[in-house]
């Protein structure tokens, strides 16, 4: 029987980079998510576009895990750096995950670390199309000032990045049984700090309401610049997120 592969992603700009490369795949909904259907050699992937934030992450994963059936869980993205050795376009592989708590504004070990089974991580192949590193994710609610999160870690411990998801997945992964592996990509670096959140763009299901975001640059024009600058970089972690998903997917193994 084909292995399959689950993949999960918030954004269509993280998804459709991916999608361009693949060429062949079928589109489906399932449980108020977009599913993604496409083969590589001989292996079956099922991808599920989540929208943004834990809750609509963990639902997600669920949603895919009764669908597809995967024999292992793909989360990718983007993700902001944390640490100052990590650029735009770079492409991280998570080695531990972390969650992000609101009161008291610290980092903690999540339940999605150092439980059975392990997190996996990928060996990107030195092809020089994108720098690959591996690094600690933080998954939080909403953007966060980066330092004030670095000003928090221990020093010395390697790259840390932000994001929204991971946790969840990861976390969902493995009430099923599942492994999970975590790889994204820099959208936007340390010194890069976003004028806006994105609870300002969305409602409360984390869903991007045009309306909103147009009230919001009205009343901050001056994030206009950040916004047209974070668009290139998006584009540019997109390129180099789908050539190291490429390079992974036809070998990551299916079973831990």
């Amino acid at each position: 029987m084909p292995q399959t592969i689950g993949l999960i992603a918030a954004m269509p700009e993280e998804i459709k980079p991916l999608l361009k490369k693949i060429g062949r795949f079928s589109k489906d909904r399932y449980a108020g998510f977009n599913l993604y259907r496409f083969s590589l050699g001989s292996r079956q992937f099922c991808l599920i576009e989540s929208g943004m934030g834990a809750r609509r992450a963990a639902a997600a994963t669920r949603a895919l895990i009764q669908t597809c059936s995967p024999d292992r869980i793909v989360s990718f993205g983007f993700a902001g750096a944390v640490t100052g050795g990590l650029t735009v376009g770079d492409v991280v592989i998570a080695n531990r995950i972390l969650d992000y708590e609101n009161e008291g504004g610290s980092t903690h070990e999540g339940s999605a670390d150092g439980a059975e089974p392990a997190l996996t991580q990928p060996q990107l192949p030195d092809t020089g199309r994108y720098r690959a590193a591996s690094a600690a994710f933080i998954t939080a609610q909403h953007i966060l000032n980066k330092h004030e999160v670095a000003d928090g870690l221990p020093s010395g411990s390697g790259e840390y990045v932000l994001d929204m998801e991971t946790a969840a997945v990861v976390a969902e992964a493995r009430e099923a049984g599942l492994s999970a592996m975590a790889i994204r990509a820099i959208s936007d670096a340390a010194d890069e700090e976003l004028g806006f959140s994105i609870d300002e763009f969305t409602d409360e299901t984390m869903t991007v309401r045009p309306w909103r975001v147009m009230t919001t640059i009205a009343r901050k024009p001056w994030i206009i610049p950040q916004m047209i600058r974070l668009a290139g970089n998006v584009k540019r972690a997109g390129d180099t997120l789908s050539d190291a998903l490429l390079d992974i997917l036809e070998d990551v193994p299916s079973h831990p």
